[in-house]
């Protein structure tokens, strides 16, 4: 899998970021999984794959400041 990159990000629907986001934890899980067997073959995915994270939360939480949600 590649970066996604955050223009990428903003032309998705909130479901569809949901669902981005929920892929992508799982594949962290994954990743660390992998690392502690020392079956990883890319261990600097991790690091994308939580910076993909960081982009989809951020995106979520634009939108959600803009709809008038607090949301704390």
């Amino acid at each position: 899998m590649r970066e996604v990159k955050a223009r990428e990000i903003r032309e998705m629907t909130t479901e569809e970021l949901n669902r981005k986001l929920d892929e992508l934890k799982e594949e962290l899980f994954n990743l660390r999984f992998q690392k502690a067997t020392g079956d990883i073959d890319n261990p600097m995915r991790i690091r994308a794959v939580k910076r993909d994270i960081a982009r989809v939360q951020t995106i979520l939480r634009e939108r959600e400041l803009a709809k008038g949600g607090n949301g704390r």
